[in-house]
């Protein structure tokens, strides 16, 4: 029996229907539910990725089993990207176009179950995972705009397939699943039936461990939340909208809990290092005060500048040079890959634009004369990497402000700049 009670509320129930068995026990078990009780509405999405010929005659399948339950289908073509490992290719092509179609509240069954649960736990065990790798899958997360929910992780495949055979149930069989070239797929067809014919068991203690280290990361996880406390605070320039941490509260803690509490804090932002990456980490600590190291990562960077670490993520990185005329400086200007400059203050004279550092600008500012306006950024210690893409504001040759630094200005009134991801924030 599937607990469905925490989601009957969503406006809509999607089912990431592959054709296999897994997701069509699923979507029979969740239509014959629908059928008999009030449910939101039902529907189907199958990720087309294309990777194998034999893949072409999924859709036809899946379109013919989803009008048997009497359930909508939509087919999504996925691209995946060249790279290192196709299967995490595929996974992340595969999530980001399921989290695409979710709403507001609305829920995405999938069909992971307790032999999922624990061939993750050892094939994560074999790479070296720490212990946020080795963790259970969760049976609900939040993906894109809803929820993704796997209500089966308590059924073994045995059962799932004893299940579809007393249905009557057709599914597909991907050939690749076969290949014990995938490490995931040697798991599955060579070591965990040799574990379960000598420990019968053994599925559900791996999957019992897997909670049991959930546990304990979540006491981690509230030792990371009390470091962090005094690191997050004190940050500068709160209109950047940049997540940063105080160098020296991080370098205070000891090696593994600095550890503990970059982990907690890039979790939310980026998929983590293994733990031969982490090297990156020490060098972006101990480099000299005055330099300028970098720690790349998945989905973005951390940098250090004036005693903060930084997170930089990629679309952060992903910004436009140039100049741009303001014709009506009583609008809104937008900067392509730069959010958005308006003026506040007295009617601004004509014959605007915003443009960006090259170096050698100078500013008159009142009080001081002109000065060097990469002296300037230094006094206020604005991070480095905002300098080249600060708008300026010039009427003809003549700089007359910097954004969002008011005491770098020639008049009455203020430029004013919301980087990109603030403008994301409020949309």
């Amino acid at each position: 029996m599937l607990d469905l009670t925490p989601w009957l509320n969503a406006p809509t129930w999607f089912v990431a229907f592959s054709g296999g068995l897994d997701s069509t026990v699923l979507l029979h078990r969740l239509a014959a539910h629908c059928r008999r009780h009030p449910a939101p509405p039902l529907r189907a999405l199958h990720i087309h990725h294309g990777l194998q010929t034999a893949a072409n005659a999924w859709p036809e399948h899946c379109r013919a089993v989803c009008d048997a339950l009497g359930v909508e289908l939509e087919v999504i073509p996925v691209v995946v990207a060249a790279g290192a490992s196709l299967e995490q290719a595929a996974r992340d092509a595969r999530y980001a176009a399921l989290a695409s179609r979710l709403g507001p509240g609305d829920v995405l069954f999938t069909g992971q179950h307790l032999d999922d649960q624990a061939e993750t736990l050892l094939f994560r065990l074999l790479r070296g995972a720490g212990l946020r790798g080795m963790t259970a899958m969760p049976s609900s997360r939040t993906l894109g705009q809803g929820r993704l929910v796997r209500p089966l992780l308590a059924d073994s495949r045995e059962h799932l397939q004893r299940y579809a055979e007393a249905q009557g149930l057709s599914w597909i069989d991907d050939p690749s699943n076969q290949d014990v070239g995938f490490s995931r797929n040697y798991l599955r067809a060579q070591v965990m039936p040799q574990l379960r014919q000598r420990w019968p068991q053994a599925s559900q203690q791996m999957a019992r461990s897997a909670e049991h280290l959930g546990e304990a990361l979540g006491l981690l996880d509230e030792l990371a939340a009390e470091d962090l406390r005094s690191a997050e605070q004190g940050a500068p320039f709160a209109w950047l909208g940049l997540a940063s941490l105080d160098l020296d509260a991080v370098r205070a803690l000891s090696p593994a809990r600095q550890r503990n509490a970059l982990q907690y804090w890039l979790s939310r932002r980026t998929r983590l290092p293994d733990a031969r990456h982490w090297a990156g980490w020490n060098a972006l600590r101990d480099a000299a005060p005055d330099a300028q190291p970098i720690w790349r990562l998945t989905d973005g960077e951390l940098q250090r500048s004036h005693g903060r670490l930084w997170w930089l993520a990629d679309d952060w990185r992903q910004w436009k040079s140039g100049q741009w005329y303001w014709p009506d400086p009583d609008q809104p200007l937008i900067l392509p890959g730069n959010g958005v400059v308006w003026l506040q203050g007295a009617k601004p004279p004509e014959g605007l634009r915003i443009a960006y550092r090259q170096g050698g600008e100078r500013l008159n500012v009142p009080g001081r004369g002109e000065r060097d306006l990469k002296r300037l950024l230094n006094e206020r210690q604005l991070p480095h990497f905002v300098r080249q893409r600060l708008p300026l504001l010039y009427q003809g040759p003549r700089l007359l402000a910097v954004a969002n630094l008011p005491e770098l200005v020639q008049s009455d009134w203020q430029l004013q700049w919301q980087p990109p991801g603030r403008v994301q924030g409020l949309s």
